[in-house]
């Protein structure tokens, strides 16, 4: 009996030994850089076994282009989450051009455009900034995927996407593997082409009353209204994907509405299914499945 019990203290110590090592191997370490002027990213990254081969994942926040931070507490539990995946994870600032400024149907069409433009190349910016320093940081530069929410998904979706429009067309080019888009839109569907497309995950509301799930004017302006600005949302941009042959993943609320743009960092087991299988095995998926909150 007591042989047995020694048996059992020891196998017991040896357990713990291994849940200790593999908490400490899932430790996870935060580091602020200023990537440009004021603006800062917050790098999350494992403190032991780093694979150098990792992808990046850069996490753009939301709030209206207004307001928001890339520390608040939905993108640090998500990026801690990812990065404690194995993943090499950027949580980023980027202007806030329309801070005590409407945004809606009175916000100017034209200065709605200068606000994406502004955030496209504040993404631009941090990823070169990052890519730079990929040996340092130890991640493969070519494995970067853009991950936005709501602001930060039209930021995401435009600095991918809208490159050869000539608004966009000064903002310099970086290798994306994929993109994933929380309740985001884009300004013209029609500018994702052969050379520009990559898988994308959609999370989006059905019924979002923000930013749209097909095609409609930006926060739903009347035409006669100076803010009137049509985007495409995923229903949409799919029929381009699908044009091109190349992956896409829709998730959707039926009778969702705009909180799918921070409901969706919850979903980190489909994130990384995306990320695993369509971004860096490149296995063919197009498919519509329905969220539930």
């Amino acid at each position: 009996m007591k042989r047995k019990g020694n048996i059992k203290i020891l196998l017991t110590l040896i357990a713990f030994v291994f849940y200790l090592h593999s908490a400490w191997a899932q430790e996870v370490n935060k580091q602020t850089f200023t990537y440009r002027d004021t603006l800062k990213l917050d790098f999350y990254t494992t403190v032991k076994n780093i694979d150098t081969a990792r992808p990046l994942l850069v996490v753009v926040h939301g709030g209206g282009f207004s307001g928001g931070n890339r520390d608040s507490e939905s993108e640090v539990k998500f990026a801690r989450a990812m990065a404690g995946a194995g993943y090499a994870v950027a949580s980023i600032s980027y202007r806030l051009t329309m801070k005590g400024k409407s945004f809606g149907c009175d916000c100017p069409a034209g200065d709605k455009i200068d606000t994406f433009v502004a955030a496209a190349e504040d993404i631009a910016d941090a990823v070169l900034y990052l890519h730079k320093r990929s040996e340092s940081l130890r991640f493969d530069s070519n494995k970067t995927i853009l991950s936005g929410s709501s602001a930060g998904a039209e930021g995401v979706l435009d600095a991918v996407f809208m490159r050869d429009d000539y608004r966009f067309r000064h903002i310099p080019e970086f290798p994306v593997a994929g993109v994933i888009s929380m309740a985001g839109a884009v300004v013209n569907k029609e500018y994702i082409t052969a050379n520009n497309r990559v898988p994308v995950l959609f999370f989006h509301g059905a019924k979002d009353n923000t930013v749209p799930y097909g095609t409609a004017a930006h926060h739903y302006c009347k035409p006669d209204e100076t803010g009137y600005l049509i985007l495409d949302g995923p229903e949409a941009m799919i029929e381009k994907l699908k044009e091109f042959h190349d992956s896409y993943i829709i998730a959707f609320d039926p009778e969702g509405k705009h909180e799918w743009s921070w409901l969706a960092y919850s979903h980190v087991d489909l994130i990384k299914q995306f990320i695993e299988h369509q971004v860096l095995k490149g296995e063919f998926e197009q498919c519509v499945m329905q969220l539930k909150k």
